[in-house]
């Protein structure tokens, strides 16, 4: 498994504590750290992925309420919805970094594994149109973190 990927599991893991109320940010990422065993690199990773979507929470839940017409975000599925944010994180916030098409399959993947059996397919469908519209945009102004040399 990539440095990238485990990085991305990790993330997925302590936001989802996170959004159960079970954990502060900080404490499960260094419990998902050492569970998973990353290297220092896909740490950095996965705490960068975790602080700038917890940071922009509230663009990111926006943005995914406008694609999942006739679902609330709080009717989504746990599993769903944190995938989704995370993806629409690296999507908008790390476009120059991440290829589209990485971050979505990424996404997707993770979907998979750990939501249901329509979970790839919507998350698909949802970030698919997300990136469609985040394509066109102009991010001369967006707040954009830098990806750790060490996993790039």
């Amino acid at each position: 498994m990539s440095n990238r990927r485990l990085a991305r599991e990790v993330a997925l893991r302590a936001l989802f504590q996170v959004d159960v109320g079970q954990g502060h940010p900080e404490e499960a990422l260094a419990y998902n750290i050492q569970e998973l065993g990353v290297s220092e690199p896909a740490a950095d990773f996965a705490r960068m992925l975790v602080r700038g979507t917890l940071k922009h929470l509230s663009e990111i839940d926006a943005l995914i309420s406008q694609y999942t017409v006739g679902w609330s975000l709080e009717r989504l599925p746990r599993t769903d919805r944190v995938v989704l944010r995370l993806a629409v994180f690296e999507l908008d916030k790390l476009r120059d970094q991440v290829p589209v098409a990485v971050a979505i399959n990424e996404a997707v993947e993770l979907a998979k594994i750990y939501g249901d059996e329509t979970s790839g397919r919507f998350v698909n469908g949802i970030l698919s149109s997300i990136a469609s519209v985040l394509n066109r945009t102009d991010d001369s102004e967006r707040d954009k973190p830098s990806v750790p040399e060490a996993i790039q």
